[in-house]
């Protein structure tokens, strides 16, 4: 081989290596189409739970929408409608879990059922 072609080789593995490691550091979040402040997560929508507080605490999204809850304290927290339309069940620490959003349009208070002061709104719009 000669040392032109060994260059070209080694370039190569390391720029596919370079690609491989930043598509793997990247971030799939993006801004909340029409939403309150949260972000987008590549199957929907997402509220983190951090510091015993859902952030966003209003979030609009359309009908049907996924959404991840991630829960970034230790201890379990879930995510129930006040009026049953949806509930995380228990989330562990460190854990995720994903609803769908109600179908029809309103608004949709919700609480945490372990830690009932922990509450917020999701708007379906």
């Amino acid at each position: 081989m000669s040392p032109v072609t060994s260059v070209r080789l080694r370039c190569a593995v390391a720029g596919a290596l370079l690609t491989l490691t930043l598509g793997a550091c990247s971030s799939s979040h993006s801004a909340s189409p029409g939403g309150a402040g949260g972000s987008a997560a590549s199957s929907g929508t997402r509220i983190t739970i951090k510091n015993f507080q859902f952030q966003p605490a209003d979030l609009t999204v359309p009908p049907g929408q996924s959404v991840t809850v991630v829960n970034e304290d230790s201890t379990a927290h879930t995510v129930t409608a006040d009026d049953k339309s949806f509930d995380t069940k228990t989330i562990n620490g460190g854990a995720s879990a994903t609803f769908t959003a109600p179908s029809t349009p309103g608004s949709h208070p919700y609480i945490c059922s372990i830690h009932q002061y922990m509450h917020a709104t999701l708007t379906v719009s």
